[in-house]
């Protein structure tokens, strides 16, 4: 595999940015591995700036559940960008994209679109805490809700592939109103809420934890959430940056049954380009500015370029049978990666939501943060090196999800499963 010119563009890169990276992740550290820069990409593949091509599972973590440059997607952002690019004023399709949101998300009884998904879970956190006139946060170990300082706790994502779980610089006075829980005790939930409930504003969580690898929620864990968090009138939050529209349509919270009072979203909702939003109940919503006093502004947000692509991704992902087929196709590539382990005599343990997995090297189970963090990361960089080797683009990093989008085909899950085979064979003999 040709890798000079990725090589010259790091080296550029690590005198202009810290690690030569834009995100920690993107550096390959975790992996023990340089990173490739990629120059394009075409449906399910990505091609580097030395020519070569990979069939790809990260999908710009996530949001291009479609594939690269869905032709549908670049053709109405071209038309778009003609117009101009940014008006820092209302348009016509932020009013569409926020409709489709309402309708596929019906706890959104109003909406903000925001610039990220940080962006929208901080917008969140300050709502509830003016709701309920409380400080309090609880959120769960190694669920990570962006880079904003009340949440880089116990945090997952990069945090935890660099294990740095807590970010210095985050002022011990704030952090002193993050409490943590372990994911899918509830338990423990149930007497942290008994104990101090009214120094609560909110309960934030990923409803599919994705930021310690696929962690999918227990039999009637977000139910109890729920049910407390309503009992003693507390804010649920639901962070479905990574579910909103790829584990269902209406996210997790329609492909489970339970109902949050803000939900978070981002990724999808911009098909590819960066966006996110907030909502929820619309007594919470009013009191955002300039209906209520709660302040949040962004001169990006609702971008018509964003926007545009949103609105074009979420059409498509009305296809009927859609999800059925990334249902389809996640099933194939899980049972396909397990049993390729299996036969090999090496140890995983495959979690699976939908159209996201992890392959966890551990015997697990893996149903919370400290069980993830029991996972062999130094056996996952040799698997992932192993994989890119034969041309398959995987996260790097043990503690992330991998995605399927429409662009991966049959044939692509055979290919990914035979090379796993040979990745999994070279581990067992070393």
């Amino acid at each position: 595999m040709k890798t000079a010119n990725s090589k010259k563009l790091f080296e550029a890169a690590l005198r202009l940015m810290p690690g030569g990276v834009n995100s920690p992740v993107r550096a390959f550290r975790a992996v023990g591995a340089l990173p490739h820069f990629i120059a394009r990409a075409k449906g399910a593949k990505l091609y580097d700036a030395d020519g070569n091509a990979f069939l790809d599972y990260v999908l710009s973590w996530g949001p291009l559940i479609l594939g690269h440059a869905p032709a549908p997607v670049v053709k109405a952002v071209a038309r778009v960008a003609a117009r101009g690019t940014s008006y820092g004023a209302p348009t016509a399709v932020e009013v569409h994209l926020a409709q489709m949101i309402n309708e596929a998300v019906p706890s959104m009884e109003r909406v903000r679109l925001v610039s990220s998904g940080t962006e929208a879970v901080m917008s969140t956190l300050r709502l509830a805490r003016a709701y309920t006139g409380r400080d309090g946060i609880l959120k769960f170990e190694g669920c990570y809700h962006g880079h904003s300082d009340a949440l880089l706790v116990k945090a997952g994502s990069g945090a935890m592939t660099l294990g740095i779980p807590d970010s210095p610089g985050v002022p011990a006075d704030l952090a002193r109103h993050t409490f943590t829980a372990p994911y899918n005790d509830i338990g423990a939930v149930e007497r942290l809420l008994e104990a101090h409930h009214a120094a609560f504003a909110c309960v934030i969580v990923e409803p599919v934890a994705g930021n310690m690898g696929v962690v999918p929620p227990s039999q009637d864990f977000l139910g109890r959430l729920r049910d407390l968090t309503h009992h003693y009138r507390i804010v649920l939050i639901f962070d479905e940056v990574i579910t909103g529209f790829r584990v269902a349509y209406g996210g997790a919270q329609s492909r489970y049954g339970v109902t949050p009072d803000l939900t978070c979203l981002g990724k999808i909702i911009g098909g590819g380009l960066p966006v996110g939003a907030y909502g929820g109940r619309a007594d919470l919503m009013k009191l955002v500015a300039p209906e209520g006093p709660v302040y949040q502004a962004g001169t990006l947000s609702g971008n018509p370029l964003a926007v545009t692509a949103g609105i074009e991704t979420l059409k498509l992902l009305k296809k009927p049978g859609l999800y059925r087929q990334l249902e389809e196709r996640g099933r194939s590539l899980g049972e396909g990666l397990t049993r390729a382990a299996r036969e090999a005599g090496v140890s995983v343990t495959l979690n699976r939501v939908g159209s996201m997995m992890t392959l966890f090297f551990t015997p697990g189970p893996v149903t919370d943060y400290a069980s993830a963090k029991k996972a062999d990361s130094q056996a996952y960089g040799k698997f992932f090196r192993a994989m890119l080797g034969q041309g398959i683009y995987l996260a790097p990093s043990q503690f992330e999800a991998a995605f399927l989008s429409t662009a991966h085909q049959p044939a692509d899950v055979a290919r990914t499963v035979k090379a796993a085979r040979a990745a999994f064979n070279k581990l067992k003999s070393n």
